[in-house]
């Protein structure tokens, strides 16, 4: 299948939250539209060249210019990390790609999509998979009002006073607070809002969306201090509310 010409643009390309078939989270359009790059700026390489083969096997990867962009990434060096988009500046199209689900959520590529919204370049955000907005829909809280607090400090102190935060804006603002943690950590973290919040708040987890293993269950924490724990290093997402 030929390529699709595309436009000169940032397009940022929503890859799978855990493995399955390619079909069942992303649509075809995807597919093509990735065909259709030779530039891509990527969270891993090897995690990038994964999901290219899985959405065809004949790109030939080695043909490709891929650059990675991640928390190892000096984002001081602005000259360097805006020639990234050179392409686009030749009337080529750049391809970013997450290493799970939605690129720049989370994810140091929004600080590429800002300079392409500065240099007026068209950005292409193309439908995928996340995991904020589909624990959200599971989970039963307020998807009117709510805030993706991303990882809660590991600090002792600074996560005790992050958690009275959220407590806050859930009782005052009744607003869902969503956020994650390493997945080493996550039974722990469970055990942390069991102990230093209000039994009667409820808490979501959602870990493996969209995979095998997926599992969503809302419970109140008085609840949750007796249920079996089992989400150690189970990409997983969580979500409070009252």
């Amino acid at each position: 299948m030929e390529p699709t010409m595309l436009e000169a643009g940032l397009y940022l390309i929503p890859c799978q939250l855990s493995d399955g078939p390619l079909d069942g989270v992303l649509p075809a359009h995807n597919v093509e539209i990735v065909r259709g790059i030779q530039h891509f700026v990527v969270e891993s390489l090897r995690s990038a060249r994964r999901f290219l083969k899985k959405c065809d096997r004949n790109i030939d990867i080695d043909a490709l210019t891929m650059h990675e962009l991640n928390e190892h990434t000096d984002l001081t060096d602005t000259a360097a990390i805006e020639a990234l988009l050179d392409p686009i500046g030749r009337g080529e199209a750049v391809g970013v790609i997450s290493d799970a689900g939605c690129p720049a959520v989370a994810d140091p590529g929004a600080d590429l999509v800002a300079i392409a919204q500065r240099r007026g370049y068209k950005v292409v955000p193309l439908v995928g998979p996340s995991s904020i907005l589909l624990s959200l829909m599971a989970s039963g809280f307020n998807g009117q009002r709510f805030a993706f607090e991303g990882y809660l400090p590991v600090d002792g102190q600074a996560r005790q006073a992050r958690l009275k935060e959220m407590l806050r804006r859930i009782e005052r603002e009744r607003q869902t607070q969503i956020f994650i943690e390493a997945p080493y950590r996550n039974n722990q973290l469970i055990t942390d809002l069991v102990q230093h919040l209000p039994s009667r708040l409820r808490l979501c987890v959602a870990s493996d969306i969209t995979g095998e293993r997926q599992s969503i269950v809302t419970r109140t924490l008085a609840e949750w201090k007796h249920a079996t724990l089992d989400y150690h290093k189970v990409p997983t997402i969580f979500l409070l509310y009252q």
